[in-house]
C-alpha cells in the first residue's frame, strides 16, 4: 500500500508535500490509514463524513474546498471554498458507481498526488457506501416519493416535539393545513401525469413560500400541511397569502384551473396533537366553505 504521509513541506508550485524521511514512512502511514478508518466509522452523515475525509486528504494534497456528488444530491466539506479549479474523481465498489469527489484547488493534481488520493479513496468506499445506504432508507422513511417534501410519518414526529417545546418554552408555533381545489378533476380530464405534475409544482411554490426553520408536508393526495416557527398569527396570515399569490401566478396552476385552500391556527400551551389538528382542519373546511381559495383561521 503507497505511504500516506504525515506533511512537513509543501512545494508551491505543485501543491504537493515532502514527506518524512523514509525510515519513518512505513510507521506513520500504517497509522494515518487506521485513523482515516476509524475516524469515518463515527458518522453516517454524509456532510461530516466528506468534512473527516477532507481533514486527512489535505495532508497529501492542498485544496480549498471538497464536494461529494451523488444520486442524493450534493454533500459539501464544511467551511468549504469552491472557487478554485475542480478535479473530479469517480467512486466506485464492487461495480457500483457511489459518486464523484471533487477538490477545488489552485494548483493542478499531479500523478504522484492522484496516487495517494487513490489509496485514501479505498478507505472512503466502504464508509461512504454505508452512509449512502442509511441516507437512502432515511430518505425513503420520512420524505414523499413524489414531492421530496417530509411525509405525514415525519409530520407525527416533528409535531411532538414542537409542542413539547412550546409548552416548556410557552411560545407558539402555527400549524397551516392546505389543500388544492379542483384538483380531482385535473386527474379525472387529464391524467394522473398532469396531476402529479401539479402536485410538484404546488409542493415547489410551499417549499419556496417559507424559512428555512419552517416545514413542510405532504400527507397524501393534495393534503399538505406546514409548520410554521412563529409565535405570531399574522405570520400565518401573511404565509398564506403568499401561497395563494403564487398560485394565481403560476402558469400550471392557471392551466388546468386549480387554487389552494388553507386553514391555520397558533398552538395554545394546553393543546395535545389530536387538538390542534382538528383547530387547524376546522379553518380548512371554513375556507373551503367561503368559496375555496382562501384562507381561514381557527
Amino acid at each position: 500500500m503507497e505511504n500516506v504521509h504525515i506533511l512537513s513541506q509543501r512545494m508551491p508550485t505543485r501543491g504537493e508535500f515532502l514527506p518524512f524521511g523514509s525510515a519513518l514512512q512505513s510507521q506513520s502511514s500504517l497509522n494515518e490509514y487506521q485513523k482515516l478508518v476509524e475516524k469515518l466509522q463515527t458518522s453516517l452523515d454524509l456532510t461530516e463524513l466528506v468534512t473527516i475525509y477532507a481533514d486527512f486528504a489535505a495532508r497529501v494534497f492542498k485544496f480549498s474546498g471538497m464536494q461529494f456528488h451523488c444520486s442524493l444530491g450534493v454533500f459539501p466539506m464544511k467551511n468549504a471554498d469552491l472557487s478554485n479549479t475542480p478535479s473530479t474523481f469517480e467512486l466506485h465498489l464492487s461495480g457500483e458507481h457511489l459518486g464523484q469527489l471533487v477538490y477545488f484547488s489552485q494548483y493542478p493534481v499531479s500523478e504522484s498526488i492522484t496516487d495517494k488520493l487513490a489509496k485514501l479513496h479505498q478507505c472512503l468506499l466502504y464508509p461512504l457506501r454505508n452512509a449512502l445506504m442509511y441516507t437512502r432508507v432515511l430518505k425513503l422513511a420520512t420524505k414523499d416519493s413524489l414531492t421530496g417534501l417530509n411525509n405525514r410519518s415525519q409530520f407525527n414526529e416533528i409535531l411532538k416535539q414542537k409542542i413539547e417545546t412550546a409548552r416548556r418554552q410557552h411560545r407558539p408555533f402555527g400549524l397551516m393545513l392546505l389543500d388544492l381545489d379542483n384538483f380531482k378533476q385535473v386527474n379525472d380530464v387529464y391524467g394522473h401525469k398532469a396531476g402529479d405534475e401539479v402536485l410538484v409544482e404546488f409542493a415547489t411554490i410551499l417549499d419556496n413560500s417559507v424559512r428555512a426553520t419552517d416545514s413542510v408536508f405532504r400527507f397524501g393526495g393534495d393534503e399538505f400541511a406546514i409548520l410554521i416557527d412563529d409565535p405570531a398569527i399574522m405570520t400565518n396570515k401573511v404565509v398564506a397569502e403568499r401561497i395563494m399569490k403564487t398560485v394565481t401566478k403560476s402558469a400550471l396552476m392557471n392551466r388546468y384551473g386549480v387554487t389552494s385552500s388553507i386553514g391555520y391556527t397558533l398552538a395554545l400551551s394546553k393543546d395535545g396533537e389530536d387538538e390542534l389538528f382538528a383547530r387547524a382542519d376546522k379553518g380548512l373546511y371554513q375556507a373551503k366553505n367561503a368559496g375555496r381559495n382562501c384562507a381561514r383561521s381557527a
